[in-house]
């Protein structure tokens, strides 16, 4: 008899639709499975058998045939356990309901007949919502990650044989749907702007960095406090939209990093890889095209602490996600895009002892030693990083200064007013933000007047800026004329963005 059930898997993030089909016939007992599966989808042969026995159904002592279709495309993982299984019970007789056309069903299983987690749930029950499909059985530790999907049926359940008796007719209710908002509520930081002491100065270029979505980098001695300010950065964000915290989750749940308690991500992400990280960790990649650091920090900040101690290699892969917001991860078998919209925030020392420019420290090195380390940062990276920021020790009295500093959420509303004006300014441009500006909008939105133009030529003349250059600090002195509420790029902002010029201005 021969059966078949519909299953999903994935290609990136992409979820496309997977018959499960299961001929049992008279012969000699066997199992086979075809279709293009990986080596932990053939796996599937010993769980099935275990869950079907342990949940107290017969395994036909036959011979069974499970096809996969399409047979020409790569099937990985244990996500068909579930449609397996149920296919061998209906194809053996045991299942008479035909109500499992109307399912898609997906979870792993374990010998025991439990029904275990499986990655990337919301972009397979998304992907299947999309082709019509509004039904599905999936495992019940997924349950909070699909609740958050609306116009669909999720039944969550706990064992195989809680599957078997609801298509046999036991009543069971779909799950409820969440609120994101209320899930919005739940999060906090453990880090505020008002506990950083001193630094006017790098708070400032943070918040233009944030409100027009700029990369920075802190240049400035150990101890100053680059590290602290870095982790504050998600602090003065705007709020994720539900369309970006969707996105996010799809990424981190395929990654298999979603916690399983609270179904999505409703924070920032804030990304901190180690300077030995490979080059497939930060872009992604890996036998299964895995996303990497750059897609995981989607819609939020990617930290390097100590930008030269990466390899270089790893940081010229930068280049490409920096400019384009995407990744393509391209493999023997495929090609998968991932989303890479983070903010590039990192922190380096001004040369090896860390005290060169320093205004209480003794630098003691050469400057062929400085040159040498500053060489490990590429031009063509450099330029695509807006603000140079220069970070100096405090004093003794900036340190035990007991007047309260000005708060995360003081600084956020103003950037959220600076983004507001930026969703109207770019409505129908397709972008969001200063720093997503092309030529053509730059054209229109960075008019400068004579004096600008004077000012923004002795500064390219001078600090030898490449044209890429030159746009970046546009670009900036776009965003502080929004913080200032100016219409027009002015003298002023030039000149603020211009000082945001850091190792370009000291090391030529």
């Amino acid at each position: 008899m021969l059966a078949k059930i519909k299953s999903y898997s994935l290609d990136g993030l992409n979820g496309y639709s997977v018959d499960v089909e299961v001929d049992i016939s008279s012969g000699l007992p066997g199992y086979e499975l075809v279709g293009l599966a990986s080596t932990a989808t053939k796996e599937s042969k010993e769980r099935v058998r275990s869950a079907i026995r342990n949940s107290g159904f017969q395994y036909p002592a036959k011979r069974i045939i499970v096809n996969l279709a399409p047979a020409d495309t790569k099937k990985e993982g244990p996500v068909f356990d579930l449609a397996i299984a149920l296919g061998i019970l209906v194809a053996s007789g045991q299942i008479e309901s035909k109500v499992y056309k109307e399912f898609v069903a997906i979870g792993e299983l374990s010998l025991d007949g439990k029904l275990r987690q499986v990655n990337g749930i919301m972009p397979i029950l998304i992907a299947a919502m999309q082709n019509g499909r509004r039904k599905f059985i999936i495992p019940s530790e997924n349950a909070r990650e699909a609740s958050y999907i609306d116009g669909i049926e999720v039944y969550a359940l706990d064992s195989f044989r809680d599957a078997v008796e609801f298509l046999s007719g036991l009543s069971c209710a779909p799950i409820e749907t969440s609120d994101y908002e209320a899930s919005c509520l739940q999060h906090g930081y453990g880090v505020d702007f008002a506990d950083v002491k001193g630094q006017t100065v790098a708070k400032r270029a943070l918040e233009i960095a944030v409100a027009g979505g700029h990369n920075a980098i802190m240049i400035g001695p150990p101890g100053a406090g680059k590290t602290m300010l870095a982790k504050c950065v998600p602090t003065i964000m705007p709020e994720m939209t539900f369309e970006e915290a969707v996105e996010v989750t799809k990424i981190h749940s395929v990654a298999g990093i979603l916690d399983s308690n609270v179904g999505i991500v409703t924070t920032r992400p804030f990304r901190t890889p180690h300077h030995t990280t490979t080059v497939p960790a930060l872009v992604g990649g890996g036998a299964k095209a895995k996303p990497g650091e750059v897609s995981l920090a989607n819609h939020g900040v990617l930290f390097l602490d100590e930008m030269p101690e990466y390899s270089r290699h790893a940081l010229e892969t930068l280049r490409q996600p920096l400019e384009d917001r995407k990744v393509s991860v391209s493999r023997v078998n495929n090609t998968v895009e991932y989303p890479a919209n983070f903010m590039l925030l990192a922190s380096m020392n001004p040369c090896p002892c860390g005290n060169f420019g320093s205004k209480t420290q003794i630098c003691r090195c050469t400057t062929s030693q400085i040159h040498n380390y500053l060489a490990k940062l590429s031009g063509p990276l450099m330029d695509r990083i807006d603000l140079q920021i220069e970070v100096d020790n405090i004093s003794y009295g900036e340190l035990r200064d007991r007047k309260a500093a000005e708060s995360s959420a003081v600084i956020k509303e103003r950037i959220n007013a600076v983004r507001a004006l930026q969703r109207e300014r770019f409505k129908d441009c397709g972008i969001l933000t200063n720093a997503e500006m092309g030529s053509r909008e730059m054209g229109i939105f960075c008019k400068i007047d004579k004096d600008c133009e004077r000012l923004l030529e002795k500064a390219f003349e001078r600090l030898n800026l490449s044209a890429r250059g030159t746009t970046r600090i546009l670009k900036v002195a776009r965003t502080i004329a929004d913080l200032a509420g100016s219409e027009n790029i002015l003298a002023p902002h030039i000149a603020e963005a211009i000082q945001y010029r850091g190792i370009d201005r000291k090391y030529q």
